[in-house]
């Protein structure tokens, strides 16, 4: 680095925590990685996240392991995590608590963190290649003759559905929300639908991602009044892992809809492209 960048990166703040995967993640795409002290323990993008100090849950965190590590500046996400935002606030920790809930709000993330960080170009290009790929995705979906009808569970009890991003991509990935309506709900309690609702609206597709937890296929194909929904008689459920779909930030804009398109084009009967391919492909049926 030259004496004025040196310079430049004082400016900015210098030992950042973040208490999600995704503004770690997206520190990593800047190339801003060192300035990262502490994450989450669910960090995993990319791998070698894994090796920072792990310094919180998603509900709950370590506070002294958090001041021991001096940051300037501690990252967190939605109200789930308001809490320990007051708490750290209270101990004189300066905080930026970011709540995007849609791949616009995503993209705004990434510029303001960006910003922070004195990458602001450098998130205009990642912003632009995250967008880019999710237009080559939409154009591969038009060749569907028929957009399926999908499901996705982000949890099991109760089920709720309707997540806003997820609706999105699987738009994108060329299918149909069974509870498209519900997108707008931000609060998980808001989103909470019932079996039987689920079972009227004979999605084709089940899509399931349980945070925290393995998602049971066996569980939801054995659910009451399930067997004869055509996403069960045809045995098109699956699990996208929650750490590529759950976690409001690049990974889902890149391999989870790149998982769905892969899904949703197996039941389309469409061959995809094979740069379109995820890099942890889907066992499909």
């Amino acid at each position: 680095m030259t004496a004025e960048s040196d310079r430049r990166g004082a400016d900015f703040p210098q030992r950042i925590v973040c208490l999600t995967d995704e503004t770690t993640e997206t520190l990593y795409l800047l190339g801003e990685q060192d300035r990262i002290v502490g994450v989450s323990a669910y960090a995993v993008r990319p791998a070698e996240a894994r090796n920072k100090p792990r310094v919180s849950a998603f509900k709950n965190a370590n506070f002294n392991k958090i001041l021991d590590l001096k940051p300037d500046l501690v990252l967190t996400f939605s109200d789930v995590q308001a809490e320990i935002a007051g708490e750290l606030i209270r101990r004189g920790v300066t905080v930026l608590a970011f709540n995007q809930r849609s791949i616009a709000e995503v993209c705004d993330m990434i510029a303001v963190l960006s910003r922070i960080v004195g990458k602001q170009a450098e998130g205009a290009a990642l912003t632009g290649g995250l967008r880019r790929g999710l237009d080559t995705i939409a154009d591969s979906a038009k060749r569907f003759r028929h957009r399926p009808r999908v499901y996705f569970e982000e949890w099991n009890d109760p089920l709720i559905s309707g997540i806003e991003w997820v609706e999105e991509l699987v738009e994108i990935a060329g299918g149909e929300p069974v509870f498209a309506e519900l997108r707008k709900c931000g609060k998980a309690q808001d989103r909470v639908v019932n079996a039987a609702d689920v079972a009227a609206r004979d999605p084709e597709v089940i899509l399931a991602s349980w945070c925290g937890k393995r998602v049971k296929t066996d569980e939801i194909k054995s659910r009451p009044d399930w067997s004869e929904m055509s996403a069960v008689r045809n045995g098109h459920v699956y699990e996208i892992p929650s750490t590529c779909i759950l976690q409001p930030g690049p990974a889902w804009l890149t391999e989870g809809v790149r998982q769905i398109h892969q899904v949703l084009a197996h039941v389309a009967g469409v061959e995809i492209a094979g740069e379109l391919r995820p890099v942890e492909p889907i066992e499909l049926l």
